[in-house]
């Protein structure tokens, strides 16, 4: 099974990650795109470099956003668009 393209590090109660995750369930529709969210509370490292950043986007192991997604980069990104 391959990995998802697309990672996104969340926190329950967060109303940032609800929009980041509204605009990722989107755009990966849109593009037939694999993702996958991990609840940064569940490991003690995430939650300590990514505390005060999530959500925070991954694309292709590399990251992308945080705080907020740009639809139009996340597109940008996952078709190979380096700007």
């Amino acid at each position: 099974m391959t990995q998802p393209r697309v990672r996104v590090l969340v926190r329950q109660g967060c109303h940032l990650c609800d929009d980041a995750l509204a605009i990722v369930t989107e755009v990966c529709a849109e593009t037939g795109t694999g993702w996958e969210t991990v609840d940064i509370d569940g490991d003690p490292q995430l939650r300590e470099s990514y505390t005060d950043q999530v959500p925070v986007t991954f694309v292709d192991g590399r990251q992308h956003d945080f705080w907020r997604v740009d639809p139009v980069r996340l597109r940008a990104a996952l078709a190979g668009d380096a700007s």
